[in-house]
């Protein structure tokens, strides 16, 4: 397990602020709740590390433990982000949901006759959403969540909301990228290195 280069890190920052904008530095900023008079405080800031082509987001002092286990005995750490493709892209896996969610800029809310088709793996039409940010412009990171604000997924906007607004209701206005239902769909080959 390594720490980022400065492209992997910037390819890295750059498929995370499509969903997360100015909030990115959330993620890596140190928690707000911790004592100032505690020894601790430097070690309780998030980072990214690879292993395998994979990016696990894990907590500094974490991460400064695992550095003591051989690199063929270390299966993961932390969360899993996501992972690097040959190519040198970065492809977002969905375990990275609960991380980006709390943090995203735009959201797309799905009413429950949609949820089912998107958790299947299909795309957002226009008849199964409820609400959506406004201002939402086209191709940006959005993730999808039910009416209760459960979190179901993320994708990418395929129309603006003032474009959506004047579509037909199956016209599709977003593509997804994950949804939950990969953690039973994939369930073999998801953790597999």
């Amino acid at each position: 397990m390594r720490a980022l280069t400065e492209t992997e890190t910037e390819t890295l920052f750059k498929k995370l602020a499509n969903y997360t904008g100015r909030s990115l530095t959330q993620l890596i900023a140190p928690s707000e709740s911790a004592d100032d008079t505690d020894i601790t405080t430097n070690n309780d800031r998030h980072v990214f590390r690879l292993h395998e082509s994979r990016v696990y987001y894990v907590k500094l002092s974490l991460a400064n433990l695992a550095t003591s286990v051989a690199r063929d005995n270390l299966l993961c750490l932390g969360t899993c982000i996501g992972k690097f493709t040959k190519t040198g892209k970065f492809r977002l896996h969905i375990t990275c949901l609960d991380i980006i969610a709390p943090h995203a800029r735009y959201k797309l809310w799905v009413k429950s006759n949609g949820e089912m088709p998107f958790l299947y793996g299909g795309n957002v039409v226009k008849a199964h959403v409820g609400r959506w940010s406004e201002d939402c412009p086209e191709h940006s990171g959005v993730v999808v969540l039910n009416m209760d604000d459960t979190p179901l997924g993320f994708g990418v906007t395929a129309r603006s909301t003032a474009e959506a607004r004047k579509l037909d209701p199956t016209a599709v206005v977003a593509f997804r990228q994950g949804d939950v239902g990969e953690y039973l769909r994939e369930e073999d080959s998801l953790f597999t290195t």
